[in-house]
């Protein structure tokens, strides 16, 4: 499929019933979602933490929904359902390390929406580092279901990347050719593991 919107469609959905929102956010482009009245998001109360147990993370709809967010492009929306999941496992620890490394892969996407190269670069060059630390402290290939070392190819590829076509203000538009589905083996779908 080399049409963008086929591959949107294709990406199999992790929470299928949590609805997607009607845009994604790009600061100075649509109406920020919680603090805008048009805001998608607006009066909906700020979300109290769950706790989030890597070894659980197959139950995890903050961490699912993420990356829900992320293959459909909505970074800064991924960022959000991430750090609540960052919050939920005490904002330190690897569990901690990894959610703050896909924070600033999703921060690096809100960027390259914003035509802004630097800040492109800078987060996904941070998201590299993060998740090279998980790297040594996890020992194992695969961390929350996901292929580290594919993450940090990624994140690492990305500053030589060209993104120009992505300062539109197309509602919703997939920057990242990443797709993101957390498996426990090559292959299964969700299952647990740490």
């Amino acid at each position: 499929m080399d049409d963008k919107r086929d591959r949107e469609r294709a990406v199999t959905r992790l929470v299928p019933g949590e609805p997607l929102p009607p845009y994604s956010y790009v600061p100075g482009r649509q109406p920020h979602p919680e603090s805008d009245p048009a805001g998608h998001r607006f009066g909906h109360g700020d979300r109290e933490p769950v706790r989030f147990e890597p070894g659980n993370w197959a139950t995890s709809s903050d961490y699912l929904f993420g990356c829900d967010l992320f293959n459909h492009g909505y970074y800064w929306e991924a960022h959000e359902a991430w750090e609540a999941a960052w919050l939920g496992c005490g904002r330190t620890g690897t569990a901690a390390t990894f959610l703050k490394g896909l924070i600033k892969l999703a921060a690096a996407a809100v960027k390259a929406r914003e035509g802004r190269p630097d800040g492109t670069k800078r987060h996904a060059l941070r998201s590299a580092e993060l998740l090279r630390e998980v790297r040594g402290e996890a020992g194992q290939p695969r961390y929350l279901g996901l292929e580290v070392d594919h993450l940090i190819r990624f994140a690492d590829s990305v500053p030589a990347s060209e993104f120009s076509w992505a300062a539109t203000n197309d509602a919703v538009l997939v920057v990242f050719d990443l797709v993101l589905l957390p498996t426990s083996r090559r292959g299964e779908g969700p299952a647990t593991d740490g």
